[in-house]
């Protein structure tokens, strides 16, 4: 196969977001439009962002984004739950590229391969994985598409294991890449699923304040004893693990909503929240 033409087709396109190149861009600037700048006093090197339909948490995960907006990146690093099931603990793509309606998103074969050699070191295995119906990567492209200013490439990273000696592997590998690749980490998760709303909130505010206290082995122990919820509990451990590793001392909460917003049933939601890592000036 020509490598040109190893593209993984998008399973979601038409029903987590608009399959309409047109349409979809315009509903990514609409979300955008609706937040304001946030002063971030400092780099970001990293992002919490939502990865379910964009009708239902495409407005919290513009909060993310829009933080980032016109910036440029050679690598995008996204570290996201499995949702479906691969006996490997964690996972990435044996495609060439992800496709998007936007446009096609080339993986990172250099840094790919350096992060495969890590975990080969650490004695642990990466399954490469063709044609997977995996959202919660492909969910995020769309925006990152539009909000920044240079074309990236990415590197997936899906992580199926959520334990800390898993998280720690992952951000073993990922730490040499972020330093040589101008990179931006991006944990791709949602919070709480399907409690009533007031059960829902509680829970996500205190997943995120563990977040906000910078607190990686936090996150999956309130994930551990049930006082928090996050379905990437172990993506927001490894991204924030390893922005740490590079410098970053502050995160800063974005914005939290819940399903309910827009379907107005309360009575069984899922949470999403949005939030910002970076390294103060």
């Amino acid at each position: 196969m020509n490598p040109s033409e190893d593209t993984r087709p998008s399973p979601i396109a038409g029903t987590w977001y608009s399959g309409n190149p047109a349409r979809l861009s315009h509903q990514i600037d609409e979300f955008l439009s609706q937040v304001k700048p946030t002063s971030i006093p400092g780099r970001v090197v990293a992002l919490l962002a939502p990865h379910a339909g964009h009708i239902y948490s495409g407005l919290t995960a513009a909060y993310a984004y829009k933080t980032v907006q016109g910036n440029s990146y050679d690598l995008v690093i996204i570290v996201s739950p499995s949702h479906g099931y691969y006996p490997q603990a964690i996972i990435t793509s044996a495609h060439r590229e992800y496709a998007t309606p936007l446009g096609r998103v080339p993986i990172h074969q250099a840094a790919l391969s350096a992060f495969t050699r890590a975990m080969e070191e650490q004695h642990q295995e990466l399954a490469g994985v063709r044609n997977d119906n995996e959202h919660s990567i492909e969910i995020q492209l769309p925006f990152l598409q539009k909000v920044l200013k240079d074309s990236f490439q990415l590197m997936p990273i899906m992580m199926r294991a959520q334990d800390w000696q898993t998280v720690q592997r992952v951000v073993q590998g990922l730490t040499p890449l972020i330093t040589q690749y101008k990179s931006l980490l991006v944990a791709s998760s949602d919070l709480s699923h399907f409690y009533p709303e007031d059960i829902a909130n509680q829970l996500d505010e205190t997943t995120l304040r563990q977040v906000e206290l910078f607190s990686p082995q936090g996150v999956l122990k309130v994930e551990e004893d049930g006082s928090g919820s996050a379905c990437g509990a172990g993506p927001i451990a490894a991204v924030l693990a390893a922005a740490r590793r590079v410098g970053a001392d502050s995160v800063k909460i974005l914005h939290h909503s819940t399903s309910a917003d827009v379907t107005g049933d309360r009575s069984s939601v899922v949470g999403y929240g949005a939030a910002v890592v970076y390294a103060s000036n």
